[in-house]
């Protein structure tokens, strides 16, 4: 095994190997590093437990991964300390052992949940850890030792949530959130598969559970995601829109369900007006291609009116600036400023304001009236990337406007770009077409004259 100096410059030239090398310090025997080939590093502390001596079996701990908190300077600080203790008769390894025997899934994940996720992780993006967490793995496996977890074991509760996502729903149960985060499916399921995955990579680089326990979530099958995308066309677009005029002027008509029991007293003339804050919403939703917590934490200070452009100081991709066309620039010069967001919600211009939460009830109204029931919020921006695929425009420019971060996100949307391939088809097909019609005895050879032929002689 390779022995050096450890300190921060020889780190700086380390490089990854096909296989996991461990370096040992050069000053202080039994403190090392694992460097894996992955790139990912962890320091680790050896000894020989009780009085020692080539006798005694070789122990480890693990002390944490290489990170800027786990510096050289602070590994070697633990690794001293544990020396130190089994100079005096202890065995830290054991001791982890024993601790760590009755750890659960649930301990462990929590402990990854708040020194990994709420650490490293956007709060919407450990918000939805957290659901996934508390709908679908704790109530199976949360008490399970998380040493005694197997592989089975996961391949069962990845098949039961899939399974679960395609169960009818209960007559009398009441409306709640996505049935995908919820009650289960395909696409859940495989990200508990991740989660645990990464929940057990974690555990294995922070000593949670032994380095060469075999990671459960690994090796098995993730069921195939088909993707939800749904792109509006020019007509249904046009319906969107005028069902949009007709909710912010003269309103839609309630739909009354003759059959709730209060149904008669309910007046037959009534008619829902949307604001123009929430209007305008859905309009830029459709012009720009943003997500909908872009727009409605959308900021009058993010709005740069000199360069048309949206400061993001925060997206799902993080930092990003929004261009905006024309239609997009007419639509904010025209609202009313209210408070501190652009899309004003009911405590807007109070000390306490917070942004508007959703636009699912408008949303509903606005589909069901233009025959576009089922159509999500979140395809307008596929739409928005479907119309510009359609006018020939190249995917990184595509996904330059709609703030992707990874080009493979992009180009999903190559399929749609449909115009320049037409095109270049009827090019070739014209060509083909022009030296057919001059060369019509190649293209339709003449047929043979048929002729009666004399069975006896066959002439």
């Amino acid at each position: 095994m390779p022995t050096l100096k450890i300190g921060r410059r020889a780190l700086a030239a380390l490089r990854p190997a096909d296989k996991t090398v461990t370096y040992w310090d050069a000053d202080l025997p039994g403190f090392g590093l694992r460097l894996f080939p992955t790139g990912k590093a962890s320091w680790i502390c050896e000894y020989r437990a009780g009085a020692g001596g080539r006798g005694a079996a070789k122990r480890r701990v693990t002390l944490g991964p290489l990170n800027e908190t786990m510096t050289p300077e602070v590994a070697r600080a633990a690794a001293k300390d544990i020396l130190a203790r089994v100079r005096l008769g202890a065995d830290p390894a054991a001791e982890r052992a024993e601790e760590r025997a009755g750890d659960t899934i649930k301990d462990i994940a929590e402990a990854w949940f708040r020194r990994h996720i709420v650490a490293k992780r956007k709060a919407s993006t450990a918000a939805h850890y957290r659901q996934v967490l508390e709908t679908h793995v704790y109530p199976r496996i949360g008490t399970k030792r998380a040493i005694a977890l197997t592989r089975q074991d996961v391949a069962r509760l990845h098949s039961d949530i899939a399974e679960k996502g395609t169960q009818a729903r209960r007559a009398s149960a009441k409306p709640r959130a996505s049935m995908t985060t919820t009650r289960g499916g395909k696409y859940v399921a495989n990200q508990v598969l991740r989660i645990l995955s990464s929940i057990f990579n974690w555990a294995s680089d922070t000593g949670f559970v032994p380095e060469d326990h075999r990671n459960p979530a690994l090796r098995i099958e993730k069921f195939e995601e088909i993707g939800r995308e749904r792109f509006l066309s020019r007509d249904e677009l046009a319906r969107l829109g005028a069902a949009i005029r007709q909710a912010e002027t003269v309103g839609i008509e309630w739909q009354i369900d003759g059959e709730q029991p209060n149904a008669k007293h309910i007046p037959k003339q009534r008619r829902t007006i949307i604001t123009a804050h929430v209007a305008a919403a859905l309009r830029l939703l459709i012009f720009t291609g943003m997500r909908l917590r872009e727009v409605l934490r959308l900021e009058w200070d993010h709005y740069d009116r000199d360069r048309h452009l949206l400061l993001l100081p925060d997206s799902k991709t993080g930092k990003k600036a929004v261009v905006l066309s024309t239609p997009a620039v007419e639509i904010l010069d025209s609202l009313p400023v209210l408070g501190r967001y652009v899309i004003a919600s009911e405590s807007a211009g109070l000390p306490n304001e917070q942004p508007r939460s959703d636009l699912k009830k408008p949303w509903r109204m606005v589909t069901r009236h233009a025959g576009l029931e089922g159509l999500r919020l979140h395809d307008l921006r596929h739409s928005f990337a479907s119309f510009g695929a359609g006018s020939g425009l190249g995917l990184p420019l595509i996904g330059g406007l709609l703030g992707h971060a990874d080009p493979k996100t992009t180009a999903r949307y190559a399929h749609l770009a449909t115009d320049p391939l037409r095109q270049a088809a009827n090019a070739i097909a014209g060509t083909i077409q022009s030296s057919l019609s001059r060369h019509t005895d190649i293209a339709h050879p003449p047929c043979p004259r048929s002729r009666r032929v004399d069975r006896q002689t066959g002439t």
